[in-house]
C-alpha cells in the first residue's frame, strides 16, 4: 500500500523565519459570548489534566501544507463518501471508515495523528449538540491506533470557558483517555504566524504549530446551526486551529475555504448523531436538538459538507464556503455525480 505523504517530512523543506505579525484580540465564532455558569458535569465526563498556557505568540512560520490523501490500493474502488445510519456512534464510525477502505488508508504506521473535534464551549453536555459526540471521537482514536498510529492527540481551542472545562463537560476527555489518546490544551505560545500562499483573501493566519506538523489531521465536527456561517460542518470546524478568529469573519466563506485549502485534513468525519437545528453554535435548549443517528465520512471535505447540508434541508450552493471550496479545487459538491454508499447499521 502506498502511504500518504508525511506532513513533517514535507514541512522540513518549507520556508520559515517570517517576521512576527501583530494580530488582534481573540474573538468567538460568532461574536463575544455572554458569561454563563457551566452546568453540573454529566457522569460520563471526565476532566482533562493538561493546564492551559498563556504566553506570547512564537514567530516561526510555516508556509504551506501538502495535498490531501493520495490514492492507494485500499482506496481503489472505494466510494467518494459514506453515510452510516441507525446504529451506535462507534458502530457507525467503524462501518463508514471500513467502506472507505479502512483507517489504514488514511493513517500510516507510526504516524502522529491529530483529531480535531468541535469542543467550542464548556456550557453544555454533548446532549445539547454543541460539541462532537464523545463516542464518535473515542472511536476515531481507537481506529487510529488500530491502524498503527504512534500517537493520537485530540484538541480544540474553545471560545467559551476553559479548555479543561470544555473537555470534561463534553465527555470527550473520558472517551479519548479510555481509547489511549491524549487531550491537549492548545497553548497560545504555539500558534505560528503562517503564510497561506494559495489563499484568495486569508493571506496569513496564526495556525497551531502541532496541526502544521502532524502527519495526519482528521476533522471530526458536529453538524450544527451557526448564526454567521449558517452551518458548522467540516470546513467551519477548522476555525479551531487558528488563534485570532476575527481575521476570518470579514469574508467568511472565502476565508474558510482558504484555511481548509492550507490544512487539508486527510479525512472528515461529520457527527450527525444529534443535530443542533437552531441557535448555534452554542445552543442551550434540547428543543433545538434533532436525533438523527448518522455519520458522514469522506476524504473530500467539500463533499462531506455538501451532503451534511442536506440534513438541514439546505443545498450545497447555499453555503458560501462550500462554493468557495469547489472553486478552489478542494472537492466536489455535485452529490448526484459522486459515488455515495449508504449503510443502515441497524439492519
Amino acid at each position: 500500500m502506498t502511504t500518504p505523504i508525511n506532513r513533517r517530512r514535507f514541512l522540513r523543506g518549507a520556508a520559515a523565519g517570517l517576521s512576527a505579525v501583530t494580530l488582534n484580540q481573540f474573538l468567538t465564532a460568532c461574536g463575544t459570548p455572554e458569561a454563563r455558569t457551566p452546568p453540573a458535569t454529566s457522569a460520563a465526563a471526565q476532566p482533562a489534566t493538561v493546564p492551559p498556557m498563556k504566553a506570547p505568540v512564537a514567530t516561526t512560520a510555516v508556509t504551506q501544507m501538502e495535498p490531501g490523501p493520495q490514492p492507494t490500493a485500499a482506496s481503489a474502488g472505494a466510494p467518494d463518501l459514506v453515510v452510516a445510519r441507525s446504529g451506535e456512534p462507534e458502530a457507525m464510525v467503524r462501518r463508514a471508515i471500513a467502506a472507505l477502505g479502512g483507517m489504514e488508508r488514511f493513517v500510516p504506521r507510526e504516524a502522529n495523528v491529530i483529531v480535531k473535534p468541535n469542543i467550542c464551549v464548556a456550557y453544555h453536555t454533548y446532549e445539547y449538540a454543541a460539541t462532537t459526540n464523545p463516542w464518535v471521537v473515542g472511536a476515531v482514536v481507537k481506529m487510529c491506533f488500530e491502524a498503527g498510529a504512534r500517537s493520537v492527540r485530540v484538541m480544540d481551542f474553545p471560545f467559551g470557558g476553559s479548555a479543561e472545562e470544555a473537555y470534561e463537560i463534553s465527555g470527550i476527555a473520558e472517551q479519548v483517555k479510555a481509547a489511549g489518546g491524549e487531550m491537549v490544551v492548545m497553548s497560545r505560545l504555539k500558534f505560528m504566524p503562517t503564510d497561506l500562499p494559495n489563499a484568495i483573501t486569508l493571506k496569513q493566519a496564526a495556525i497551531y504549530d502541532d496541526i502544521l506538523k502532524a502527519d495526519v489531521v482528521i476533522d471530526v465536527p458536529i453538524a450544527k446551526d451557526h448564526g454567521l456561517a449558517r452551518l458548522t460542518l467540516g470546513m467551519k470546524n477548522l476555525m479551531g486551529v487558528i488563534r485570532d478568529r476575527e481575521v476570518i469573519h470579514g469574508m467568511l466563506g472565502q476565508n474558510l475555504a482558504d484555511l481548509a485549502g492550507h490544512i487539508r485534513p486527510q479525512l472528515t468525519i461529520i457527527d450527525a448523531v444529534r443535530l443542533l437545528m437552531a441557535n448555534g453554535p452554542t445552543g442551550g435548549s434540547l428543543d433545538d436538538v434533532k436525533q438523527l443517528d448518522t455519520i458522514v465520512a469522506s476524504p473530500d471535505i467539500v463533499a462531506a459538507d455538501s451532503y451534511a447540508a442536506t440534513l438541514f434541508e439546505m443545498q450545497p450552493e447555499e453555503l458560501l464556503y462550500i462554493m468557495a471550496g469547489v472553486a478552489a479545487g478542494l472537492g466536489r459538491s455535485d452529490l448526484k455525480n459522486l459515488r455515495i454508499e449508504e449503510i443502515n447499521v441497524g439492519s
